[in-house]
């Protein structure tokens, strides 16, 4: 059984759950959002300390031990019921059940796609990832994460001016959901405010001319590379996630097989069998790393440069089952 965890109305789960139908998969679809206000799990310990883990969701039922893969897609928060109002308990209801949810997840004994949820987080700072991408052989932008003013003003003069900014968090915070900062250059104005760097920590890095920017998606050993010219316009010159679907190129790109190897292994370097990897192309023909993200989006990709993301996932999560279901 394919256990899929992800919201109803994410469009890649809905392009993937229809492919697993087509091909006559066995799936499972949980939206933690639905919990608790409208599913029911139970986790029960015997004396030996064996478990069995149950879901109820209106007429659906699901023992966690048919799970023979999870796809760890985008799970949504938990939703309390309609009956509880008061904000704080809500809050509070919400995070009882984010640590549920992450104890259920801990316990299950199957295969998970991209890893299970603790392999996730592990690999999601930027920094971590930069240092493993490094001991493999990558190519990367001169870096500094600090919150020391010092630190900025040296890397300034040592990259004469040519820097760019991003947060340290590869999430946006509930708090935060309706905010989302690009990679920005770091301008004279930015320079007067130096200062201001002592009160949170950034990352900072040496600005990478671009041919083209790469979206590497990795899917268990196959890699699926598809150049984004955001060299095209202004909008999209600093950050490619500023494009306008309708403007911004995107075309398959032929990775060299040793840079296609690389990231096949920092895929698992990671402890993941899915990445979504962002490199710049330089004019000189440079590779240069920039970062992965453990769970990140493909389908835009797929659509726009025709690549068959889709069909690979389907390949892992099926195959991965069967091994899990014909284990001893």
């Amino acid at each position: 059984m394919i256990l899929i965890v992800s919201s109803r109305v994410d469009p890649t789960a809905v392009r993937v759950a229809d492919e697993l139908s087509r091909r006559g998969a066995s799936f499972f679809w949980f939206d933690t959002k639905d919990f608790p206000s409208s599913a029911e799990i139970t986790v029960r310990y015997s004396t030996s300390g064996a478990t069995r883990a149950t879901l109820r969701q209106g007429d659906e039922f699901l023992d966690f031990a048919s799970v023979g893969v999870v796809w760890y897609r985008r799970p949504g928060f938990p939703v309390p019921h309609v009956e509880v109002t008061d904000a704080k308990m809500r809050e509070g209801i919400i995070e009882e059940c984010l640590t549920f949810l992450t104890d259920l997840w801990q316990s299950l004994d199957c295969a998970w796609v991209p890893a299970p949820f603790a392999t996730i987080r592990r690999a999601e700072p930027k920094g971590f990832q930069l240092k493993t991408a490094g001991a493999l052989g990558f190519t990367l932008p001169e870096t500094v994460i600090s919150n020391n003013p010092d630190e900025l003003l040296n890397l300034y003069r040592e990259q004469a001016g040519q820097l760019i900014s991003k947060r340290v968090a590869s999430r946006p915070l509930r708090t935060w959901n309706t905010e989302v900062r690009y990679a920005e250059p770091v301008g004279a104005r930015d320079i007067g405010y130096a200062a201001a760097l002592r009160l949170c920590p950034v990352i900072l890095q040496a600005y990478i001319p671009k041919s083209v920017e790469l979206r590497i998606t990795v899917v268990g050993k196959s890699v699926f590379a598809a150049e984004i010219h955001s060299q095209e316009t202004n909008r999209t010159r600093h950050d490619w996630r500023r494009y306008d679907l309708e403007t911004t190129r995107h075309e398959p790109h032929q990775l060299p097989d040793a840079v296609a190897g690389q990231c096949v292994r920092l895929v698992e370097e990671l402890g993941l069998c899915y990445g979504a990897i962002d490199m710049v192309l330089t004019p000189d023909g440079r590779y240069v790393f920039l970062e992965i993200n453990p769970n990140g989006q493909y389908l835009w990709v797929e659509d726009l440069a025709r690549l068959p993301i889709t069909p690979a996932i389907c390949d892992l999560l099926i195959s991965r089952d069967a091994e899990r279901s014909w284990a001893p």
